[in-house]
């Protein structure tokens, strides 16, 4: 199990607000729309959830300064997933959609001064069971 950096909470708010701020541009630069930011259930939460040709993407955000723990989307573990895909059951319950869900990471890897450096986004992150 992989444990994340203690950082004081102001500051990994901020850290994780610019890294879903860069995330949607990014996104939006390759033809995705944003439905929705920071959705909330009582299961969990959802940083971005837009839609992308036939797909509606539930998009976990993780943006790091230092991997030498680890890679950002290795952070995204096998509760963390339960916990997207129960929240993302609950979107879809009150938005109704034709579109295919799917689960996507992106990774916003963070340089001196806390400007992004480098995005990476994975489709498909992991599959539903």
């Amino acid at each position: 199990m992989n444990t994340e950096p203690k950082i004081p909470y102001s500051q990994r708010s901020e850290i994780g607000q610019q890294g879903e701020d860069d995330a949607c541009e990014y996104l939006v630069s390759k033809g995705y729309k944003i439905l929705c930011r920071n959705f909330h259930s009582r299961f969990g939460e959802i940083d971005i959830i837009a839609s992308c040709g036939r797909y509606i993407v539930f998009d976990e955000v993780k943006a790091r300064g230092d991997t030498k723990i680890a890679r950002p989307a290795e952070f995204v573990e096998f509760s963390k997933q339960k916990k997207i895909e129960k929240t993302a059951q609950y979107y879809l319950m009150k938005n109704r959609t034709d579109l295919q869900p799917r689960f996507d990471v992106t990774e916003i890897y963070l340089g001196a001064g806390g400007m992004t450096e480098k995005i990476i986004h994975m489709e498909n992150a992991w599959e539903v069971n």
